[in-house]
């Protein structure tokens, strides 16, 4: 029996940049890892080659502007005053993206999600909520009322007051009001831009029901170049990130069409089938800071076919108390084996699989990757994970 189960490498890579053929540079990448004299390992078929969505978006120079985002959203809403409801807590993530949508209209009514948004960042904590008898399925603040009720809201981790930075970084034509109900916007404005990555589609319903004229979500910015500018058709400038002090770097595109190409070009060079996915956040959550890591609007918005589904396994620890009796020793090995071979194709609702992740195998293959190569300077776009598809029983 193989004495190892799942491995997972970060490969190193150059620095990527617009123009660069990715395709080449991460197969190359790959090959010379595989080959190295002290670290090498085998390349197998159903193994997985997983890009961060960060370098397909550089190679491709899908940026936008600060100033395209603003003429965009003035063409998109007609200017005047526009309501922007949940956005997420992040410099990285909404910042620069507030500075466009506010320089698109000529006064902004923010509403802020509280205590936390929508991925987990506090203003408050829900013992502030208790402390003050808050309902946060009712009750409305104004940004004075915020502080004479809660006092500091600084986020615990950054040490920044958000909504400070958020009215700064929208400019003197912008209030700020918290409150959870989406149709709350609508007593300042019939335009709104529904910033909420994850229930969009429910909000702009809402909305819309509830009388507004006009609702975009922010998959509708920037769904189309504007100047020349990069775009994604299907999640605008969701998933963006900051790139330069007026620039974001969107969400890739195209990236169907380049794990296709990863897959064939490796193929070709190894006689290997290995599986490509591009990945963005590992949607797993912090227990400590309540911080969900999902700012994407997917983990993964491309991957080969190999990759669809659920896992289809069964609990080894279930069978161990339950399925072996009194057997020890290689004879439970023996039985545990023979059990794993014999599993049918689909486990669903089998008490055998009761507790095994109920996750797609590319969101938790998502989460392996991101937490393998970090956000930070490891410098390993590239994650190579084999093994994964293995069992016991192998």
């Amino acid at each position: 029996m193989a004495t190892v189960g799942t491995i997972s490498r970060g490969i190193k890579a150059p620095i990527i940049k617009k123009g660069d053929d990715l395709v080449s540079i991460v197969v190359d990448s790959l090959l010379a890892a595989a080959n190295d004299k002290e670290t090498g390992f085998k390349i197998q078929d159903r193994d997985v080659l997983a890009v961060t969505e960060a370098v397909v978006a550089r190679s491709q120079g899908n940026y936008a502007t600060v100033e395209q985002i603003a003429k965009d959203v003035r063409a998109k809403t007609g200017g005047g005053t526009v309501g922007l409801i949940f956005p997420i807590l992040s410099r990285n993530r909404f910042s620069l993206l507030l500075k466009g949508i506010a320089a698109g209209v000529d006064k902004l009514v923010i509403m802020l999600s509280y205590p936390s948004d929508e991925v987990g960042n506090h203003l408050m904590d829900f013992d502030a909520l208790d402390k003050h008898g808050v309902n946060p399925y009712s009750d409305v603040f104004t940004e004075k009322q915020v502080y004479e009720t809660f006092g500091e809201v600084k986020h615990p981790f950054t040490g920044i007051d958000y909504i400070q930075l958020y009215k700064e970084m929208a400019g003197k034509n912008a209030e700020i009001i918290l409150a959870n109900r989406p149709q709350e916007i609508l007593k300042y404005t019939d335009t709104v831009i529904n910033a909420d990555i994850h229930t969009r589609f429910r909000t702009k319903r809402l909305l819309l029901e509830a009388g507004a004229k006009k609702v975009i979500s922010m998959h509708e910015i920037m769904n189309a170049p504007v100047d020349g500018s990069g775009y994604n058709p299907d999640f605008g400038i969701l998933g963006s990130n900051l790139a330069t002090d007026d620039s974001v770097k969107l969400f890739p595109r195209d990236c169907g069409e380049f794990v296709a190409k990863v897959q064939n070009l490796l193929l070709e060079k190894t006689g290997r089938k290995v599986e490509v996915m591009v990945y963005g956040d590992g949607a797993f959550k912090d227990p400590v800071g309540k911080i969900w890591e999902l700012a994407d609007p997917v983990v993964s918005p491309a991957y080969t076919s190999g990759l669809e589904g659920t896992p289809n396994e069964l609990k080894l620890k279930y069978l161990a108390d339950n399925a072996i009796g009194d057997l020890t020793g290689d004879e439970a090995k023996e039985a545990i084996r023979k059990m794993i071979k014999a599993k049918p194709t689909n486990l669903f609702a089998s008490q055998a699989s009761q507790g095994t992740t109920p996750r797609r195998l590319t969101d938790l293959l998502g989460s392996l990757a991101d937490l393998t190569s970090g956000s930070g300077d490891k410098g390993t776009p590239i994650i190579y994970i084999q093994n994964y598809f293995a069992n016991y029983a192998d």
